[in-house]
């Protein structure tokens, strides 16, 4: 099996030590959680957003973020908790310059918009500036990998994979490692040996609409609105079933609103219209309940309101 394989070649010495320094491109709450993580495990840290005004929200989410790390492993050491925040941040550079930024990264990774255009924009834009043994990986959650590289030339493409990250970053364990169609073995096993290094979890698989998590993951929270949209039972005992029966931590309900209901909706409208295998599927159908709570702002935990209000 593949993931056998690079699995026994991620544990050799000279695949764990080939990434130290990382780019980021994206300093929103994703970007800003991979740095942070990267640099608790000693990588150099390069974090990219668009101007510094992003890059100070940036830091101080990662800051503030640190600090309730150090409160739990220092808890009676203010001069510990404060020493392990500075040390961190000590290895995260900031840059409104990506040419410059990715110029000697061993890891380029892209945490920017959801939109393939500009994701491929970026990428044609990086990769003149950055070293010909730089792997780049894409951050995305829903599209697919070979086709963010596609315009790519066939010797970049090799080196290009997915490095799916779960929002909080410090908190969840788990990384999909997307092997892309012509991603070289010896690139994954790379970006597995990195996913171990900063303490994390690999999951490899190839490159699917949704990976593993979310094409398991979508249909039953499609399937929950449904159960809602016919009148079968409220959100809130839909929510409780699951969880007392199922042993789930959060109901599905409850997990729509954390990952946000119009992030849902770009998802399955997009599997709908055009992902491979699932096109015209029933069970990505547009939901009548979500695109109303979209079209009303009803976002989900981020913007106070979604199916609950927060």
């Amino acid at each position: 099996m593949i993931y056998t394989s690079v699995r026994a070649f991620s544990s050799t010495r000279s695949v764990q030590s080939a990434i130290r320094r990382v780019a980021v491109v994206g300093g929103g709450q994703m970007g800003s959680g991979i740095a942070q993580v990267a640099a608790t495990f000693k990588h150099s840290v390069t974090l990219v957003d668009v101007n510094q005004e992003a890059l100070d929200k940036s830091r101080a989410y990662m800051q503030k973020s640190l600090a309730r790390v150090a409160k739990k492993k220092f808890a009676d050491d203010a001069t510990a908790q404060k020493h392990f925040v500075d040390d961190v941040l000590s290895r995260v550079s900031l840059s409104t310059t990506p040419s410059t930024a990715v110029s000697d990264a061993d890891l380029v990774v892209e945490a920017i918009v959801e939109n393939i255009k500009v994701k491929q924009e970026l990428f044609a834009s990086l990769v003149p500036h950055v070293p010909s043994t730089c792997i780049l990986a894409s951050n995305t959650s829903s599209l697919s990998i070979s086709n963010i590289a596609e315009p790519l030339d066939a010797q970049v493409r090799s080196r290009f994979v997915g490095l799916h990250f779960f929002n909080p970053v410090p908190q969840m364990k788990l990384v999909e490692v997307v092997r892309s169609k012509e991603a070289h073995e010896n690139v994954v096993a790379k970006a597995v040996a990195f996913v171990e290094a900063i303490g994390k979890a690999p999951a490899v698989c190839k490159d699917t609409p949704g990976f593993i998590v979310n094409r398991l993951l979508l249909p039953y929270m499609m399937e929950a609105i449904r159960l809602l949209e016919r009148d079968v039972a409220s959100a809130r005992d839909i929510d409780t079933a699951m969880k007392l029966g199922a042993g789930y931590p959060m109901g599905p309900f409850e997990l729509c609103d954390y990952v946000g209901l119009d992030t849902i909706k770009y998802i399955v409208d997009g599997w709908h219209k055009e992902a491979p295998g699932l096109k015209g599927n029933d069970l990505f159908a547009p939901s009548t309940k979500l695109n109303d709570l979209v079209a009303k702002g009803r976002l989900g935990v981020k913007s106070g309101h979604g199916f609950y209000d927060y």
